[in-house]
């Protein structure tokens, strides 16, 4: 798939997504602080969530109490939305970085502005995974779409893949966790291999909400293309995502090991030509264990084989030698020669 400039798939470097989402709290200033210090670690796209909360939510999300939050998920993401203006100036503000600007919509007027200020491609958060009536609204833009599976198996999504794939839009599928944080012993890195398997026309990637770099890396090695991280420019602020978010460092981190990882995972297994100096001292050599007169009929008691592997026979032919005469005399460790033996 492609998203904007950026090709993702199997044969690119993974693509690291910093989500600041509502890390910034509401704070335009805030907000724009993230996405220059994502910039600044070599970030290439920056996922934002729309928040329209009257058309996201009614009132009964007012006595709902989100794990991670003292207030209700209502009053959560009031406070925390950008208005409609702030997130144009966010978007031209990121991209003037040179970066990608995405966002998930929560509900239809959030979608139906994301395309007016026309982003390149949508996110499909865990919670509207099987929400079918949006993914069809969404999916008629015919912008590419990377959706997050958490809190689904794998027949649950089957609809909505359809809906997917149905619309002719690129799309890819996130393996994701929903508690923030989330511990390894709920965490699913199997589950990239089972969307790789259920849904080879996606692009599979990896949604992390763990504390740590480790199981998004991981993920790289079972064929995630996609790593999608929460991101503040610094700990210290209070959130109910900043506990499972990346700071710059560890985003810089994740951009340079992923890309190391997905370099390593292309190449087969060979002896490269880098390892030819090593390779010739590394190995044995076969050579005479013991002195030994001329036409003698060689038993493995004789031989061994020795560092350098610069002789003549090498370790792996040592059982070759076995049962062969001595045309000469050789002394303890003698590297043996082949024209030593008799045919």
């Amino acid at each position: 798939m492609r998203i904007a400039n950026r090709e993702i798939g199997p044969d690119q470097p993974p693509l690291v997504i910093a989500e600041i989402g509502i890390n910034h709290g509401g704070s335009l200033d805030v907000a724009k602080s993230m996405v220059a210090a994502a910039a600044r670690s070599g970030c290439e796209m920056i996922k934002h969530q729309t928040h329209f909360v009257e058309d996201e939510m009614t009132d009964e999300a007012k006595s709902i109490f989100p794990p991670n939050a003292d207030v209700s998920i209502y009053d959560v993401m009031r406070k925390c939305a950008l208005l409609p203006e702030a997130e144009k100036e966010l978007k031209q503000f990121t991209e003037d970085l040179g970066l990608i600007y995405i966002s998930t919509p929560f509900s239809r007027a959030a979608a139906d502005f994301l395309a007016s200020i026309d982003v390149p491609g949508f996110k499909i958060g865990s919670g509207e995974c099987d929400h079918l009536p949006l993914i069809r609204h969404i999916a008629r833009f015919g912008k590419p779409i990377i959706m997050s599976t958490g809190m689904q198996t794998l027949e649950s999504i089957r609809p909505s893949v359809e809906v997917l794939e149905k619309s002719g839009n690129s799309y890819a599928l996130l393996e994701c966790t929903n508690l923030y944080p989330s511990p390894p012993e709920i965490v699913s890195l199997q589950g990239v291999r089972e969307l790789r398997a259920a849904f080879p026309k996606a692009v599979i990637g990896f949604s992390d909400h763990s504390i740590g770099p480790e199981m998004a890396l991981a993920s790289v090695a079972l064929g995630a293309c996609i790593l999608e991280r929460h991101f503040t420019d610094t700990r210290y602020r209070k959130g109910p995502d900043i506990s499972c978010s990346m700071d710059p460092s560890e985003l810089r981190h994740l951009i340079d090991r992923s890309r190391e990882i997905h370099v390593a995972l292309h190449n087969r297994k060979q002896r490269t030509k880098p390892e030819d100096d090593v390779y010739r001292f590394a190995r044995g050599s076969v050579v005479a264990d013991r002195d030994l007169p001329a036409g003698h009929i060689i038993t493995e008691e004789d031989i061994w084989a020795r560092r350098p592997g610069n002789g003549e026979i090498p370790v792996h032919d040592f059982d070759r030698v076995i049962g062969r005469s001595l045309r000469r005399a050789a002394k303890q460790n003698d590297q043996l020669r082949w024209d030593d033996l008799e045919k």
